[in-house]
Order: structure tokens, then C-alpha cells, then sequence
């Protein structure tokens, strides 16, 4: 499986349409609006993340004509939703050791298996690919319920920062995901910055 099947079945056009009624339930209610989560000066990147970019330069590159945010109405929320949840219930999920052999790597899940920062990339590659910008797209890694290292997609909105996490399906504002940032993707330069709650785990994930 590549994400090449997603767009082959019509996975973009039907998630635009609200094909299902989990993406239907998004309309009623918009997340609420919160204050965007607040940087606090450059941070290191991850060494897997500097071999992606790397391999893949367009996944990391920004592109500073875009807009940073992300206009936030029911019909952009439930394509954002429904990507999160197919994506989610498509990719099988395996660590990086099992995967490549390996303690990190960073990749496209293009054979059907990743862990969460695969799931990740997959799912900003079809939201920008559906014309979201890429820009208000950052990869970020926090300290998950297990005290481990973890990546979400964080999405910056106009009604604050969201995120997308292969372990729900359930949007979140970044408040209530109950994890605690550590650092994120710039929005300005190809690099990282603090968001100044904890020291950087080496890897972003030890286990499925």
C-alpha cells in the first residue's frame, strides 16, 4: 500500500464530501478557540528527522509566501478528521527496530507500516496534497502517557493549535491531549523550535 492508494480511490474527493458520519459529526462542533501553544527560541532537530529531510527535502521545506494558519471551517475540519482516521485505520503500526532495525527512522509509510511519526507524514503529505498549507503543518515531538518519546502533527488554526496522533482518531486541541511539548517544526526556517516543557527525547518512539 502507498499513500498513492489513497488518491487512486478517491480517498481526497470523498473526504471533501463528507463521505462518512464520523466526518459528519465535525460540523456541529468546532473545536474551541484557544491561544496558539507559544515557542520559546530555536530548538535541536532529531537526527532522524535531519536524515528524512535529507532523503525527502520538499517534506521539510517552507515555504514563507504561504499562509502560517489555517482557516478552520466544518468542511476543512472534516477533511482534517477524516485523513487523521483513515490514515489511522489504514498504515499498521510497527517500530522503527522491528521496521528497519533501527532505534529512529523517519520515513513515508509507503509499504503499509510505520510508527507515529510515519503516520504523521503520511497524513501532512494528503492534507497538503489537498491544499492545506504545508506551512501551518508542523511535526512535534512530546512526552507521551508512558513518560516516552512521541510524534503528533500539530496543525495551526485560527481557533489555535490541533493535533493529529495515530493513537485517536479524535482531533484534539493541543491542551487536551494530556502530553506534555517539548518542540516543534518552525514555521519560518527549515528547523526546530522549543515550546520550552521538557528535555527532548532522543527518539520518538520505543514502542507501538
Amino acid at each position: 500500500m502507498s499513500f498513492k492508494t489513497f488518491l487512486g480511490a478517491g480517498f481526497i474527493a470523498a473526504t471533501v464530501l463528507f463521505g462518512g458520519a464520523a466526518d459528519a459529526q465535525t460540523l456541529a462542533s468546532l473545536p474551541r478557540s484557544e491561544s496558539p501553544i507559544a515557542s520559546v527560541g530555536e530548538a535541536r532537530p532529531l537526527p532522524a528527522w535531519s536524515a528524512f529531510c535529507h532523503s525527502y527535502p520538499a517534506e521539510c521545506a517552507v515555504d514563507r509566501t504561504e499562509v502560517a494558519t489555517v482557516t478552520l471551517s466544518p468542511k476543512t475540519m472534516a477533511l482534517i478528521a477524516s485523513v487523521n482516521r483513515q490514515v489511522n485505520g489504514t498504515i499498521k503500526p510497527m517500530t522503527d527496530l522491528e521496521h528497519w532495525g533501527v532505534a529512529d527512522q523517519w520515513d513515508i509509510p509507503t509499504d503499509g507500516a510505520g510508527d507515529c511519526e510515519d503516520f504523521q507524514l503520511l497524513k501532512r503529505k494528503l492534507l497538503a496534497e489537498a491544499g492545506l498549507p504545508r506551512r501551518a503543518m508542523r511535526m512535534t515531538v512530546v512526552i507521551d502517557e508512558k513518560n516516552e518519546g512521541h510524534a503528533v502533527l500539530m496543525i495551526r488554526t485560527d481557533r489555535g493549535d490541533i493535533t493529529l496522533d495515530n493513537k485517536t482518531d479524535a482531533v484534539l486541541p493541543w491542551a487536551d491531549t494530556g502530553y506534555t511539548f517539548v518542540k516543534r517544526e518552525s514555521q519560518d526556517v527549515v528547523g526546530w523550535v522549543s515550546l520550552g516543557r521538557a528535555v527532548s527525547p532522543i527518539v520518538t518512539a520505543k514502542s507501538r
